[in-house]
């Protein structure tokens, strides 16, 4: 007998398996009505013009985009994706641009150059699930501070940073999702972004804003500005996606940080895949040049509006008074707290059954025990008709439990 555990490495004892990816398990080959993966819908995909250009790029630049490419990235892509970036009020002239295989791997590279074991990160709660299994995975403490209706409480932060230096501990990073919250759809006041980018200058830390969202913001209320783009002094480590606004099969991701932290992430991207798609990112540098990419944000921006008004509309209808929820300026998520001691994890199996699926919201909690009646819902996937009968179901549940 193979003593496997023996030979397991310690770092893989860290992990545990993504919630998200053991519902899509559970839920294969049965009919459920799934609000727990943030999948894009197929619709705002451009698949007939990604043939095309995969037709031409194969055939027009098959030497270079069929071969090895630069660790950092693929040079008319990076130049083409800076361009794109600029657009938005990102700083780009005093920065680089790394391309990753999806935004996953720019934040595991990213916390991987900066955390050792033991090393202390601070990042909101609730907070986005692959983010926390990255710092355990890495060894990190994370030290947890409260989400409110306007995201990471900044007042609060202060505080726990003042503690943390009273007992002698400095953190490094603070992880934060400011724009269109994963799991909370909330967004950050312009107030609260320069407050978090001031306490980053007196403690001395980094900043990993991870902006997958922000382009299909359906409200624009200008305080969605980059805290890349409020830095004056290379604190923020910005990380972004192609996935919700081109494709995510392409699995490109961009991380726009100082040339000191991206040199660290280009030897580890090194170690780690040697470089990201070299035909994937000719693809989508030919799909930035037609506009295609502006396309696909304008259709996505109208679809997701529609489809979060539909389960706002849904849960005023089936759950007022029985729970809370957030209204998202943008992505692709609603969080919901039931009001009373409902274990939404412990429901689980039982909303399978009725056909109705979400992510338990204690997944993103690093405080033991916290969340336990807290469920996030995404939207972006089921169609119009799918997502009032799928708050039916669960309200339904729910009213069963609190009775």
């Amino acid at each position: 007998m193979v003593d496997y555990d023996r030979l397991f490495s310690e770092i893989t004892r860290r992990f545990r398996a993504s919630d998200v990816r053991e519902l899509l398990k559970l839920t294969e080959g049965k009919r459920v009505i799934s609000f727990a993966g943030g999948l894009p819908d197929p619709r705002v995909f451009p698949a007939e013009e990604l043939a095309d250009i995969a037709r031409n790029v194969v055939s027009e630049l098959g030497d270079k985009a069929l071969q090895y490419s630069p660790t950092p990235g693929v040079s008319i892509f990076r130049e083409r994706a800076l361009s794109f970036l600029e657009r938005m009020g990102l700083k780009t002239s005093d920065r680089q641009l790394i391309v990753t295989t999806g935004s996953q791997e720019a934040l595991f590279l990213t916390a991987l150059s900066t955390l050792s074991p033991g090393d202390v990160v601070i990042m909101e709660e609730p907070g986005y699930l692959a983010a926390i299994n990255v710092f355990k995975a890495l060894g990190a403490r994370i030290v947890p501070v409260p989400v409110d209706d306007k995201g990471l409480n900044t007042g609060v932060l202060a505080e726990t940073l003042d503690r943390l230096d009273a007992e002698g501990v400095k953190p490094k990073l603070v992880y934060t999702n400011p724009t269109c919250n994963n799991p909370n759809g909330t967004t950050m006041p312009l107030d609260r972004r320069r407050e978090l980018l001031q306490l980053a200058s007196n403690y001395d830390m980094l900043v990993i804003e991870d902006d997958p969202y922000s382009h299909i913001a359906f409200e624009k209320t200008g305080e969605e500005v980059p805290l890349q783009a409020l830095d004056s002094e290379g604190r923020v480590v910005y990380v972004t996606t192609f996935s919700k606004i081109l494709a995510p099969g392409l699995r490109l991701g961009l991380t726009l940080a100082p040339s000191e932290v991206t040199a660290r992430i280009e030897l580890l991207k090194q170690i780690v895949d040697l470089h990201t798609s070299t035909l994937d990112q000719y693809i989508a540098a030919e799909a930035l040049e037609r506009g295609i990419v502006d396309k696909v944000i304008s259709r996505a921006v109208s679809i997701y509006r529609r489809k979060r008004d539909i389960m706002i509309e849904s849960l005023e209808e089936n759950m007022s008074g029985v729970a809370t929820w957030t209204k998202p300026i943008g992505g692709f998520f609603i969080f919901l707290r039931i009001n009373g001691p409902v274990d939404m994890r412990a429901l689980m199996p039982k909303a399978v059954e009725r056909g109705v699926a979400y992510v338990p919201g204690d997944a993103f909690h690093v405080t033991p025990g916290a969340g336990r009646n807290t469920a996030r819902l995404s939207y972006s996937f089921n169609t119009e008709e799918e997502i009032p009968e799928g708050i039916s179901i669960l309200s339904k549940l729910v009213k069963e439990v609190l009775s």
